[in-house]
């Protein structure tokens, strides 16, 4: 018995380095295969060895500097996802641990015992980690501290050498960040709002089908409100994404060659999508609530829930339209176009509504959520291209 959960063990360990292999040799392809999320991994991982090794080769191999270690160190830690990042946090790091290593220096010398240094010393470091100014690297300050009182015995000289090759490895890093394919993220955020754009066409394609074809399942209403859901992380990625493009481009060399900085088109987009995230939700939740078995509401009316499927289809389209037209501008007119049907669309679904509409409550709410919902919408787009 034992032997045989041994086996069954060793079998899933083989199984699962397989994948795990599989998914590493996935990753190299598509770095091989074009740009991509791996290939900027790829290079970051190999500037951050080639910063290492120029530093250990000019501290360590040839100056033979005391305490050399420090810089290949810090040069690995500041090749950053940003060329902006890698300056602020080089500051930061070096601030701290200049003041961890100065601190634990002058009490290293009062004090000759290592124990009751690191006592006195290691509460200030890590008080002095959670100053705001110096950001999620105020924990180099205990670090810092760390290395001067266990690194044998506290000398001014050893100390003033640790700091000086600190700021050695951080120059290193952040030149070879800055001047080594420095990173940008324009491509990954182009990517990010169309998918959610996409993601939200395909939803409110699916709902406008089920109405036009008269289903009206629970099961698949409730798919439908789940993604519509999942719209707002979608959405909040985008930004953070558009975020992350500035960022890139700060101090970046290589902005000159590439494609301009996220500008208010991106603003743009990103706020008619949030807006179609909750437009999305609203309509999904409505459907889902009619849908419910407890509910006595009638269902719309064919011809009504047939208007509304029509109404969906080209909001559906004009969110594409919208979104192609913020990078390209051979939409406009298309989107143009497109979202003036919209608002003839619109103008015919209140008629219609007003018309559907009867005394009771339940009716009233269910087609006033519709047409509020489909009011904001459209409002947004059309005050997006006016």
């Amino acid at each position: 018995m034992r032997n045989g959960r041994s086996e069954h063990a060793v079998r899933r360990a083989i199984r699962a380095a397989r994948l795990d292999l599989s998914a590493a040799a996935g990753s190299l392809r598509r770095a091989c295969a074009g740009p991509g999320r791996e290939r900027d991994l790829t290079a970051q991982a190999l500037k951050a060895a080639l910063a290492a090794w120029l530093t250990w080769m000019i501290a360590g191999w040839w100056l033979h500097t005391p305490v050399a270690f420090v810089a290949p160190w810090v040069a690995v830690v500041l090749v950053e996802s940003t060329v902006y990042r890698s300056l602020a946090h080089g500051l930061q790091q070096l601030g701290a641990l200049t003041a961890g290593t100065v601190t634990a220096t002058a009490v290293g010398l009062v004090l000759h015992s290592t124990a009751v240094a690191m006592a006195v010393v290691l509460p200030l470091g890590l008080l002095l980690g959670h100053w705001r100014r110096l950001g999620n690297q105020g924990i180099y300050a205990a670090t810092g501290a760390l290395f001067v009182l266990t690194d044998g015995a506290v000398t001014v000289t050893t100390s003033a050498f640790r700091i000086a090759a600190a700021l050695f490895g951080a120059g290193v890093g952040i030149a070879v960040n800055a001047l080594v394919r420095p990173p940008l993220y324009l491509r990954d955020t182009r990517a990010v709002l169309r998918d959610a754009t996409e993601e939200t066409h395909d939803i409110l394609h699916a709902v406008a089908d089920g109405l036009a074809s008269g289903r009206w399942d629970a099961e698949e209403a409730g798919t439908w409100h789940e993604r519509a859901l999942r719209l707002h992380r979608r959405v909040d990625e985008a930004r953070a994404s558009v975020e992350w493009s500035r960022e890139s481009l700060r101090g970046n060399m290589r902005r000159r060659g590439a494609v301009p900085a996220p500008g208010k088109g991106y603003d743009d987009a990103l706020a008619v999508l949030d807006y179609a995230a909750v437009h999305t939700a609203g309509v999904t939740r409505t459907v889902l609530e009619v849908t419910a078995e407890d509910r006595a509401v009638p269902r719309p009316h064919p011809e009504l829930a047939l208007s509304y499927a029509r109404f969906l289809c080209r909001t559906a389209r004009a969110l594409r339209l919208y979104s192609h037209s913020r990078f390209d501008a051979a939409h406009e007119d298309e989107l143009r176009a497109e979202v003036t049907g919209l608002r003839d669309n619109l103008d015919t679904l209140r008629q219609e509504l007003a018309r559907s509409t009867t005394d009771h409550p339940d009716d009233v709410a269910t087609y006033g959520t519709l047409l509020a919902q489909a009011n904001r919408l459209a409002d947004q787009l059309l005050a997006s291209t006016a």
